[in-house]
């Protein structure tokens, strides 16, 4: 069993179901009392959020990188980072350290391609509908056609991510505002949607609507224990 090398605190809310998920898939895979092995370094999400407001991604790159690097000198054999949102700068990530990388956005088109989908919404911070480097993965390595929400529905799911997500605040109301959001791109064509954050699986799941919603949390971590088992 590989060790898993995690950056989490981005935001610990959904760092914890990183670990409950890696874990719970671990004992169901090798039974017994078997676990992952896992290391796990937590930043301080104070000090990104700043920095992504800012736009200094480069600062915030840095940060990762030295986190990354910590992991190395730890022990672990992959790297596995937590959020969807600073995958922004996974590429200054893997510059610094020589282990391999698992990609969150690979993990997600990986389970969807399995079910031949094609035209897929994608929901997360508005750093992540609105930049390239995520819908660009998808599109050009996918073939997927990738809607995302129109302006004032994107500045509302961007809100209640920040707001009260990564704070560990669920309403039912913000669960009903995330669905009519998703309603809309079922309208558009969208056979199934992306929770692209790592919190918005706290709100929202699989089964909530009748279209498939991939819980990019749950798939990455799938995907971080099946690198671990691998021979």
């Amino acid at each position: 069993m590989k060790t898993i090398g995690l950056i989490g605190g981005m935001s610990w809310e959904s760092s914890i179901e990183y670990y409950r998920i890696i874990n719970e898939i671990t004992k169901a895979r090798l039974g017994g009392f078997h676990s992952a092995k896992s290391l796990m370094i937590s930043v301080d999400f104070a000090e990104i959020e700043v920095l992504q407001q800012q736009g200094a991604w480069q600062a915030a790159g840095e940060i990762l990188a030295d986190a990354a690097q910590s992991l190395e000198r730890g022990g672990a054999d992959f790297i596995v980072l937590c959020t969807n949102t600073m995958h922004n700068v996974a590429d200054a990530i893997q510059s610094r350290v020589k282990l391999p990388f698992l990609h969150i956005a690979d993990a997600t088109a990986a389970h969807i391609q399995t079910l031949g989908l094609q035209k897929i919404g994608l929901l997360g911070t508005r750093f992540t509908m609105e930049q390239d480097f995520y819908k660009r993965r998808l599109i050009e390595q996918y073939g997927m056609d990738v809607l995302i929400p129109n302006d004032a529905d994107r500045e509302i799911v961007h809100r209640i991510i920040y707001d009260e997500l990564v704070k560990g605040v669920i309403l039912p109301a913000s669960k009903a505002r995330y669905l009519e959001i998703i309603q809309k791109m079922v309208a558009q064509g969208a056979e199934g949607v992306i929770l692209g954050c790592t919190e918005i699986g706290l709100l929202v799941q699989d089964g909530d609507c009748e279209i498939p919603l991939f819980d990019t949390t749950r798939l990455h971590g799938i995907a971080a224990v099946d690198y671990a088992l691998a021979h």
